[in-house]
């Protein structure tokens, strides 16, 4: 038999071997840690498995463990070395895996069960069961070319080996100890950067000492090395640039508790709806929209003016509720040096926490990107974790309409006496739809059916129409419609304030999908007010067919280029509901207010000599 077509057939052997080798381990490993559920079935296939691999290795010692093959050195060199080289680097590889893990789990043991590092380590499984695959592989390839004309580079291989192992797990070790008293002391993970020196460390060891135990010296392509170190570098800056960091922490601990009011909140956990019942007089709903965190190092200076101009707002307002309407938070690497898009909304919860004032939130196209660390539904169960229940502030519904969107659902405000005084709908927009640059979503007929049915119910549970008001993301396509008129002077339209300036030209950057929600609004008649954000210049206040379409003042300091540095555009909506069911709209720019109320702000202008200021 020639030496190709052995070395041929081996290879296939190996990976079948290999292959059923490692399922039987990783459902065995599995079949314990489900041992009280799933144990039997886990254990039977881990069982099959390794029967096969077993009978696999019989079967091709039987046919071929006695076949004579042709001596070809040149080819036994060459897959000498290929599978040499290949073993050395998964060795290293598994031992960067299974640290990475390790570091993890460490960082977990100081505040969290063994169910949870548990639930860690299996989560992991596949990950370790890929490398044991393929250091398995390549050991067992190169086992199989061990002869006459290779052993003592198999020797020489097999030493290197052992260096290898030994300075992993002693460089492994002594990160494990560094990296166990920073977290238990200073709270500080700096993984990444034994991770990175580890991975430096393998590019060196390849262009270095690689070439001792090969007959060739390996020729190194350009293009594949710089390949390789871009990857490193890609998913490298991607995981740190997904991490948590805190840098507005100081400010957010320093934030006074502003709330006044003694509202009443209940939920019901079959509806998914909150109920505040208010106090006699007027109720105060504070609109914020497009805030914008970014979470990360080069935006910690914006955040930090994000923070102070909303305290200052709610400091100016002492609103009863505050309802976020979108892009909470900006996970877009180039403008905050991050993708994570959980750290700013735990700030943010924290922040509002302290305030003590009730707060809603409605998704906009920014806070779930296609690349930020975490996808919706991971993003929906961090919401719930902070909603009202630990919180006490913010108003997430734990059971959610099962339609369209991410979250969708209604507040109800009751006067003093028990009777309902409005409704709120927080309706989700959605985010993209694909179609380029303007290829917004849109709020779709099952989400607009839903809203009809709550119209209704609402109606018949009460035997009146129940005053409604409707906040969003993206605007519909009449608040397109509507400023069209308003600009040609159409008495069809009234302006209550406010000015369109996005792009220069006072753009409406809604969908291009029609959706059914306004001409549903109107034939119900008890809507008379939808508001929205996502255009971070435009804060127009137009009444189109009877109702109300309002635009949230921005308070990006990030997201925009040059944002940070104007002005006029930045505030808040004030929206005050009467005991009679009708209210009032305002808008409260930022520079019409008194600022420097913040505590660690009015202490540094009090050292520097300087009292408060416009």
């Amino acid at each position: 038999m020639t030496y190709k077509k052995r070395y041929r057939m081996e290879r296939r052997y190996v990976i079948c071997m290999s292959a059923l080798w490692t399922v039987s381990g990783y459902f065995l490993i599995k079949s314990f840690i489900f041992f009280r559920t799933v144990f039997l079935s886990y254990f039977v296939f881990a069982l099959l498995c390794g029967v096969g691999a077993i009978g696999l290795i019989r079967y091709h010692r039987k046919k071929y463990g006695a076949c004579d093959v042709e001596e070809h050195p040149a080819l036994e060199r060459a897959f000498f070395d290929r599978y040499a080289r290949r073993l050395l680097n998964w060795v290293m590889v598994a031992f960067g895996s299974f640290f990475g893990v390790m570091f993890y789990i460490i960082t977990l043991s100081h505040h969290s069960s063994l169910y949870e590092i548990a639930e860690v380590v299996f989560s992991n499984g596949v990950v370790s069961a890929v490398m044991f695959f393929f250091v398995m592989k390549n050991a067992a390839m190169v086992h199989w070319m061990v002869n006459d004309n290779t052993r003592e580079k198999f020797r020489r291989m097999h030493k290197e080996l052992r260096f290898v192992i030994i300075s992993s797990s002693i460089y492994w070790g002594i990160a494990a100890a560094i990296h166990f008293l920073l977290e238990k002391i200073l709270v500080l993970d700096i993984s990444p950067f034994f991770i990175v020196m580890f991975l430096a460390g393998v590019v060196i060891y390849n262009f270095t000492r690689i070439n001792c135990f090969t007959f060739e010296r390996k020729r190194y392509n350009r293009l594949v090395m710089i390949t390789v170190v871009a990857v490193i570098l890609v998913n490298g800056g991607y995981e740190f640039m997904s991490r948590d960091i805190w840098l507005t922490q100081p400010f957010i601990n320093a934030t006074p508790y502003i709330y006044q009011r003694n509202a009443r909140i209940s939920y019901n956990e079959e509806s998914g709806i909150y109920t505040i019942t208010k106090e006699r007089g007027d109720f105060k709903i504070l609109q914020l929209t497009d805030i914008h965190l970014g979470g990360g190092f080069l935006s910690y200076d914006k955040d930090k003016k994000a923070f102070e101009a909303i305290y200052d707002l709610l400091n100016a307002t002492r609103p009863d509720l505050v309802i976020v309407t979108g892009d909470l938070v900006f996970p877009v690497g180039y403008a905050s040096f991050s993708f994570n898009n959980t750290a700013p909304v735990q700030q943010f919860a924290a922040f509002m926490r302290n305030t003590g004032i009730p707060w809603a939130y409605t998704y906009g196209n920014h806070d779930t990107e296609e690349y930020a660390a975490t996808s919706s539904r991971d993003l929906d169960t961090l919401y719930k974790s902070l909603s009202y229940l630990s919180s006490r502030t913010l108003l997430y519904p734990y059971t959610q309409p099962k339609i369209t969107g991410r979250n969708n659902q209604v507040i109800l405000i009751d006067n003093e006496h028990g009777s309902l005084n409005q409704a709120l709908f927080l309706i989700d927009s959605n985010a993209y739809a694909g179609d380029g640059e303007d290829g917004y979503d849109y709020i779709h007929d099952d989400q607009v059916e839903w809203y009809r049915q709550e119209v209704m119910q609402l109606e018949k549970s009460t035997g009146r129409k129940i005053p409604s008001q409707v906040f969003l993301h993206v605007p519909l396509q009449e608040y397109k419609t509507a400023y069209d008129l308003y600009q040609k002077g159409s008495d069809q339209v009234v302006h209550y304030f406010g000015v369109n300036e996005e792009s220069g030209t006072g753009k409406v950057s809604c969908s291009k999908h029609h959706s059914k929600l306004f001409d549903v609004a109107k034939k119900l008649g008890s809507t008379t007010s939808f508001f929205c954000g996502h255009d971070h210049y435009n804060n127009s206040s137009l009444g189109y067919k009877g109702i109300r379409l309002t635009y949230g003042m921005s308070i990006d300091y990030l997201a925009m280029p040059g944002i940070a540095k104007d002005t006029k555009q930045r505030g808040a909506t004030l929206i005050t509901i009467h005991d009679d069911s009708s209210s009032d709209v305002e808008q409260v720019p930022l520079d019409s207010i008194k600022r420097n109320t913040h505590p660690l702000r009015s202490r540094f202008f009090a050292k520097i000599g300087l009292s408060k200021w416009k």
